[in-house]
């Protein structure tokens, strides 16, 4: 039975150790970045190495390969693709850019599947307001609520037709943050009517989707105590409010939004509602101290996590690949390399790559 947990990996293929470590905990899942991607058949290595450590099948490997400054996979391997808010700009039509969105998350799938990734953390839903924090920004694929619900929509569609699962993010928003919880704890003061009218719409349209990933952000008018994360109120706030009736993951435990000791920060988010927790940045001590406060994946979680593995598609929708490359890169043509904001690579305290590798630290 698997463990209520998703780890990453310090390098470019697993250590004795967290081999050892893995199949001992046996986690639901694993996570990879930019550290450990050097090239195809090295991933390949590396994913067939994590699924062996936990008995095969279609164990989730999740990575973040949303475009622009949150793009884990990348040249020369493999294509660029543009931040969330370039597909409108673009088109400067809401139904074409749909359109585009689908095609390039579509394009997405195949470069994950290739490699043995199955999970990607994409959509985007959180919507930024004016004077937000620049964590989301560029991220975002609109700066109203109905557009980012149909814009996710079809970047969800495109990875299921593609046989990935998609993970909404962060529910129940990030964008009216002032603060980027990668460092900080966000607070945010506005009431609930606001908020139900505007960052909950996205979420609340694509409350069919598999997976869910948290917001480390406190919301007053939820609980003016406890982030989102490790909150009861704000966990049964997305099932019954919300609509979500997937498998909730944590953000990552390691961020600093978060306090207590990680042993603390798993218990409290599970003890909340959360489903699985989320360590990223490859720390073994670090793992070792979360796997402390996580227990088996049990009950309505397990039921869950069984449902959303239940959705991969194992035929992915046919796709002449030349040709919609192709058409997707003159579509977006000088908007490939766009990104603006902080950037979002690596969780804090990374172990970095080897220095011969062409992978690089958040």
């Amino acid at each position: 039975m698997s463990t209520a947990a998703i780890y990453g990996c310090s390098r470019h293929r697993l250590t004795a150790e967290e081999k050892a470590f893995f199949a001992d905990v046996r986690p639901w899942g694993f996570i990879l970045f930019r550290r450990n991607v050097d090239s195809p058949e090295q991933l390949r290595a590396l994913t067939d190495e994590m699924r062996d450590c936990v008995g095969g099948g279609d164990a989730p490997i999740l990575i973040d390969q949303e475009g622009g400054r949150v793009q884990r996979m990348g040249p020369p391997h493999w294509p660029r693709y543009p931040p969330g808010e370039a597909y409108l700009k673009a088109t400067n039509d809401p139904m074409a850019a749909r359109e585009l969105v689908r095609l390039g998350a579509r394009l997405m799938a195949h470069d994950l599947t290739s490699v043995g990734i199955n999970v990607d953390c994409v959509p985007v839903l959180d919507v930024p307001v004016q004077g937000a924090h620049d964590i989301i920004g560029d991220r975002a694929y609109a700066r109203d609520p109905a557009t980012v619900a149909l814009l996710g929509r079809a970047a969800a569609e495109g990875l299921l037709a593609g046989g990935v699962l998609p993970v909404i993010k962060h529910m129940p928003g990030h964008g009216r943050a002032f603060a980027d919880s990668h460092h900080n704890l966000p607070v945010v003061h506005a009431d609930l009517e606001t908020l139900d009218g505007w960052d909950f719409v996205p979420f609340k349209a694509l409350s069919d989707m598999p997976l869910a990933m948290t917001a480390h952000v406190v919301f007053d008018a939820i609980d003016p105590k406890k982030p989102v994360t490790t909150s009861k109120t704000a966990l049964k706030l997305m099932r019954d409010g919300l609509g979500f009736g997937g498998l909730i993951m944590t953000d990552d435990l390691s961020m600093k939004a978060l306090s207590g000791s990680l042993q603390d920060r798993a218990e409290a988010s599970l003890k909340a509602g959360c489903d699985v927790v989320l360590h990223c940045n490859g720390d073994l001590d670090e793992m070792r101290q979360v796997a402390e406060g996580v227990g088996k994946l049990k009950g309505k979680s397990a039921k869950r996590a069984y449902a959303a593995l239940a959705r991969l598609v194992h035929t992915p929708e046919p796709l002449d690949e030349r040709e919609a490359r192709e058409r997707f890169t003159a579509l977006l043509a000088g908007r490939l390399d766009a990104a603006q904001g902080p950037d979002v690579g690596e969780a804090q305290g990374a172990v970095p790559a080897p220095a011969s590798s062409s992978a690089t630290a958040r």
